[in-house]
């Protein structure tokens, strides 16, 4: 029950989500798409997304909220403020899951908005501003490359056209996927304006459980580079040729794969470096590898970071084949900008957590995030709750009821304090 002072006026900062509600809500998702190991497999605009959306949908609606859609598929269920003309606070994340995906990435933090319009409901609080809890289109980027793709259009980040050109591996488009589900909106994607927007996630990592913190103060998201390397020797008979004269390209990869992974160490504790992919030709046991392609990903959440790590790879890359006389190529094909999170919102998630007793502590995000998008766009915030041995994009990810509750109560009040200002 919700307290209220001795004039009767209501206690905003006592007010709670109903955690068990919460969680029954997230259990019944979850057996939309349910594998047997205990995951879950919802691929973006699937008959099986359509079903989860369509029970969302009703849920907001039973909430008393209006529903729109964009013409990327993302879904807005609106819980309308006190000022009809005053931006909405928004508060969402993806309920597409990965192939062998966890019952609580991505959807925990959309059931958790539905949630704060249910509490909201409860106590019958009216805000200043509209609140919407929000569907965010193909954020896996598992069927439709890339990741991301619709808060991407919404942030103006792509055009439309664009996102809705996104094939799958058998040819079909996001635009046909949601013309076949039924979620082809006609709304605008983006472009008004928003007061502050807030995504509650699992951290998909371990930080937060190890340090026994309830709740994750986001601060920023990680900047990434990807890169695409190729060098080149000589194919080579594995017995009769010595090893001094051998240009084996493989053996050079080695070499900057081991490099590679101590530069992830030397910045650490927010640094990382990851080769992911490797393909050496001609491939064959008895022959010395003349080709070797293979990928290298850097992490860090400032950009004068990333850019040292760019200049130490390919410093590094010069003098390894140099000294194993190969050839090589390096192509970056991606870029994207470290994102810092707004203060104020930071401030929120902060005050929230210490005004709920919930042990906390700032955190970067090594993910990416719808949020991140957002950031662009609006004031934008991140709240993580931890996931049991930091498991995520597997089906054994778990969470517990606790924290799945204690994170919807940050939400709560954060979307409270943002939507209760005047503009």
């Amino acid at each position: 029950m919700t307290e209220r002072s001795q004039h009767g006026a209501l206690d905003l900062a006592a007010l709670r989500v109903n955690g068990a509600r919460l969680w029954d809500s997230l259990e019944r998702m979850a057996q939309i798409g349910a594998t047997e190991k205990g995951g879950v497999c919802r691929l973006a605009l699937t008959e099986l997304d359509r079903e989860g959306r369509d029970l969302f949908v009703q849920w907001a609606r039973e909430a008393g909220c209006t529903i729109r859609v964009d013409k990327m598929g993302n879904v807005f269920a609106r819980r309308a403020g006190r000022n009809p003309d005053a931006a909405p606070v928004l508060t969402g994340s993806h309920a597409d899951t990965q192939p062998t995906g966890g019952r609580y990435d991505g959807i925990y933090g959309v059931l958790g908005g539905l949630e704060v319009i249910r509490a909201l409901n409860d106590a019958g609080v009216q805000t200043e501003h509209p609140v919407e809890a929000v569907i965010w289109t193909n954020e896996e980027g598992s069927r439709f490359a890339p990741a991301m793709i619709a808060s991407g259009v919404y942030a103006g980040v792509y055009a439309v056209e664009y996102g809705l050109s996104r094939a799958d591996t058998s040819g079909t488009t996001i635009g046909e996927a949601l013309a076949q589900i039924g979620y082809a909106g006609n709304e605008q994607v983006g472009g008004t304006p928003v007061h502050a927007a807030y995504e509650l996630h699992i951290e998909q990592g371990a930080i937060l459980e190890r340090s026994c913190k309830t709740i994750g103060v986001v601060t920023a998201g990680q900047g990434q580079r990807w890169y695409e390397i190729e060098l080149v020797g000589v194919d080579a008979h594995a017995g009769t040729t010595p090893m001094d004269l051998r240009r084996d390209a493989l053996a050079g990869a080695a070499r900057m794969i081991t490099f590679v992974e101590a530069l992830g160490r030397k910045y650490a504790p927010h640094g990382r470096a990851t080769v992911g992919m490797i393909e050496a030709k001609p491939n064959s046991r008895n022959t010395v590898p003349g080709r070797c392609f293979f990928t290298v990903e850097f992490r860090h959440p400032d950009s004068g970071v990333l850019a040292e790590l760019d200049a130490q790879l390919r410093a590094e890359l010069v003098r390894v084949a140099q000294e194993a006389q190969l050839g090589h190529t390096i192509t970056q094909i991606f870029d994207y900008a470290p994102v810092p999170f707004a203060p104020a919102c930071i401030d929120a998630v902060r005050r929230a957590a210490v005004t709920l007793d919930l042990p906390h502590a700032d955190i970067v995000s090594g993910a990416g995030h719808d949020a991140c998008y957002l950031a662009r766009v609006a004031p934008t915030g991140m709240i993580f709750v931890p996931c049991i041995d930091g498991l995520s994009h597997n089906e054994g990810e778990a969470i517990t009821p606790e924290w799945a509750e204690a994170g919807a109560n940050v939400l709560l009040q954060v979307m409270l304090e943002s939507a209760g200002q005047a503009e």
